[in-house]
């Protein structure tokens, strides 16, 4: 062989070799920069979570007719709605539910649900509507704040909101993340109401509380013409990467302050998404044959209630769930449970109450109708 083809050969291979160690060296660039993006992502999330403090006193802002009182003895109309953001047309999956969706359909899919679940609630002319799940500023439901749409619907209401999840960009599904989130729980009162109190219930410890967002309820006070209070309370508790015993605390915590408040003499009304099944057996009864067991919808734990008070739900018309699975759009098919209810002290008595059947029109929740007196 001839030197000058060894020569080129020689060439040639060094040639090689520097583009192999090229490519090798803008690898190792590219893993070391996704590493300080990954890395710096989790600081992110981790550097900016926080918690509201808990026993905040809530702003009430409205216009309730200031010379209306609850008395005793007449009847009085109180709803329970979660709402989902308004992203949960029939056809929408959830991606934390095994669907497919992280983001409502477009602003105005948004615009439309949170005034068709709005107005559903205003049909049944009700003195009280706890809301669950209304965005006020959030990537998912493109930054429509559903607190003020709402709250415009309901003239002649007091207005009390709660921020209950409030979290990071969250990154995943990475095509289209899920984002930024400010949420809250809202209620609206057609009676005055002096005053209204924050309380944070115990979430999830770990990483697991980055999926458990400032969870909370709401303590919201109405005098009553016989001197007492109406103490309404409007609750939403945690769903996923839920424990059967930390939903057992915050139920604990809640029933202590509704348990405490009767003690008073005052009337208590609790409502809301309470994410176990709140009959017991729902599940089973909407879904015959079915095989699955799903951390939000436990059996309510019944012997947690405290003396002193019971579960509305001897249902006037039968048996309707509240909530459904959002691993499919919505058809006979889909699992569907109880999620949603009134909770009572004994000197309020329920008159009636009823889960209404929306065909999930509007959210992934129905809403639940209760009407109610002051008094035994």
């Amino acid at each position: 062989m001839t030197n000058s083809k060894k020569g080129n050969e020689s060439t040639i291979m060094k040639h090689q070799k520097n583009i192999f160690k090229t490519a090798v060296k803008v690898l190792i660039a590219l893993f070391l920069a996704l590493f300080v993006i990954v890395l710096g992502y989790f600081a992110y999330v981790l550097l900016t979570y926080s918690r509201i403090e808990d026993k905040q006193a809530l702003e009430v802002t409205g216009n309730a007719d200031r010379t209306l009182v609850p008395e005793p003895g007449r009847e009085y109309t109180a709803v329970s709605y979660n709402i989902g953001f308004g992203a949960y047309t029939p056809d929408f999956t959830f991606f934390m539910d095994e669907g497919k969706q992280s983001r409502a359909a477009s602003k105005e899919s948004v615009i439309e649900c949170i005034t068709g679940s709005a107005k559903k609630a205003l049909e049944y002319e009700p003195d009280f509507v706890l809301f669950q799940e209304v965005d006020t500023d959030a990537t998912r439901s493109y930054h429509v704040n559903q607190v003020e749409m709402i709250d415009d619907l309901f003239e002649g209401y007091d207005h009390i909101m709660a921020i209950d999840y409030n979290s990071a960009y969250l990154m995943y599904p990475i095509t289209e993340p899920h984002g930024a989130s400010k949420s809250s729980i809202l209620t609206q009162s057609r009676f005055p109401v002096t005053s209204s109190l924050r309380r944070s219930l115990p979430i999830s410890k770990g990483l697991k509380k980055l999926l458990d967002l400032d969870r909370c309820y709401s303590v919201s006070r109405i005098p009553t013409a016989d001197g007492k209070e109406l103490i309404l309370i409007n609750t939403h508790l945690s769903a996923y990467g839920v424990e059967k015993g930390q939903g057992n605390a915050q139920l604990e915590m809640m029933f202590a302050d509704m348990k405490a408040e009767y003690e008073k003499g005052n009337y208590v009304v609790c409502g809301g998404d309470l994410n176990h099944d709140f009959t017991g057996d729902s599940r089973n009864v909407l879904n015959p044959g079915a095989d699955r067991t799903y951390s939000w919808c436990h059996s309510f734990p019944d012997e947690l209630v405290p003396e002193g008070f019971s579960k509305c739900d001897n249902y006037a018309e039968g048996l309707v769930s509240t909530s459904r699975y959002t691993n499919i759009p919505y058809s006979k098919d889909s699992f569907t449970v109880v999620l949603d209810g009134f909770i009572v002290s004994d000197n309020v008595t329920c008159t009636y109450v009823q889960n209404e059947n929306t065909d999930y029109v509007y959210s992934d929740h129905n809403p639940v109708l209760m009407k109610f007196k002051l008094g035994q």
